[in-house]
């Protein structure tokens, strides 16, 4: 555990510091666009926090090959840099993007060049896929599944890219628990060690990297990470997530003795916990779609009816409206977690302490998201006050 500790520690040092870096040049270089009518800042600001989080990444690969705990995942390392040239392809568009807003098209097409190379030079895909149980399926078949997820999640944590510090909290939340699970799933089963290992140390430099980023990016924010950062964090945690999923032993999902015929739930926990921890994002990312093509949209053109939006509709302030996202993150993520945890560990009643943790937590989320507070309230009956004064 010691080199996963200093790998998160010194993955954020230098991330802060290549922050710090980025912000001074690109304020000293004016490279930041203009406030578009979306935007919630008022203050023109940089948007190549993504650049400084991909060098940090780069350095922690980079590290981890002399590091004797992580040689298991060097010992081919096509893999690797498979999936740094794809995160490389991806920062280099998303930072043309922030700087010169390139066509929707030619940045969805970048997605998808950059998910293949993730999936057929790196072979990261899903060789399993859960459909009753755990089926072995056709190359043509997991290489589309797994290109099709890497894209779908890394514009579902795109999306949700408004507020300052809402995607670098988020990820740094889902991130440390997808690490924990891989942890203890490789405790409690024998499965390709090489894919675990490398899934929970690209979780782990993800939590770094969004501890080092999230200073400059709280509110009021420094540097934003654009979308060269949030479709990096996507593509990383797509990746890691099929690094666990698509290598689980097929006999895991059939072991009655662990999780009991009845016990449908805890046979899937190992497949939902990944999608738990991205839930809001994809979820912003499906009402999304769905609202702009009912309204005969691109599925990419910009609005302002994204959940943060709404939020601060309701009256939250940004910083609360960040804050209810980082809980209702926890407390789903958790909750599975340790639904998992009962599984493996036999506790009575098995899911009752996740599923408690669950519908407690979700409740005391949903009315603090349904019940702005005081403060932000007051200053959204004060607004129309104040406009009419000036």
């Amino acid at each position: 555990m010691t080199p996963y500790l200093l790998t998160v520690i010194l993955t954020a040092a230098v991330t802060f510091g290549l922050t710090w870096l980025v912000w001074l040049a690109a304020m000293r270089f004016k490279l930041y666009p203009g406030i578009r009518e979306r935007d919630v800042h008022k203050t023109p600001t940089p948007r190549l926090g993504g650049l400084a989080m991909f060098l940090g990444v780069l350095i922690a690969f980079a590290l981890s090959s002399a590091v004797p705990e992580f040689q298991i995942f060097w010992t081919d390392p096509s893999r690797n840099w498979a999936i740094l040239g794809a995160t490389a392809l991806i920062v280099l568009v998303g930072v043309a993007d922030d700087l010169w807003d390139l066509d929707w098209f030619l940045k969805l097409g970048a997605q998808f060049l950059a998910a293949w190379i993730v999936v057929g030079p790196g072979e990261v895909q899903m060789f399993y896929f859960p459909i009753g149980g755990m089926t072995f399926v056709s190359s043509w078949i997991s290489m589309t599944v797994s290109v099709f997820a890497i894209v779908i999640v890394m514009n579902a944590v795109n999306f949700i890219d408004g507020l300052d510090g809402l995607v670098a909290g988020v990820c740094l939340i889902a991130n440390a628990v997808f690490f924990a699970y891989t942890v203890l799933l490789t405790r409690d089963f024998d499965f390709n060690m090489n894919s675990a290992a490398h899934a929970a140390f690209i979780a782990i430099v993800l939590v770094g990297v969004c501890a080092g980023f999230l200073p400059f990016n709280w509110n009021p924010a420094k540097m934003f990470m654009g979308d060269a950062g949030a479709l990096m964090l996507g593509l990383l945690m797509a990746t890691s997530a099929i690094l666990v999923n698509g290598y689980l032993p097929p006999q895991m999902m059939s072991d009655n003795d662990l999780f009991g015929r009845s016990q449908l739930l805890g046979a899937f926990i190992p497949i939902l916990l990944p999608v738990v921890i991205v839930l809001l994002p994809l979820l912003d990312f499906a009402m999304a779609v769905i609202r702009r093509l009912s309204q005969g949209k691109s599925p990419f053109s910009p609005d302002r009816r994204h959940l943060h939006h709404r939020m601060l509709d309701m009256g939250h302030s940004d910083r609360d409206a960040v804050l209810i996202f980082y809980a209702w993150t926890a407390v789903v993520s958790l909750s599975m977690l340790l639904m998992y945890i009962g599984t493996t560990a036999n506790w009575p009643g098995r899911y009752r302490l996740g599923i408690a943790f669950l519908v407690i937590g979700s409740i005391a989320c949903l009315l603090v998201t349904l019940l702005p507070s005081r403060r932000a309230a007051s200053a959204a009956a004060a607004a129309p006050e104040r406009k009419n004064l000036r």
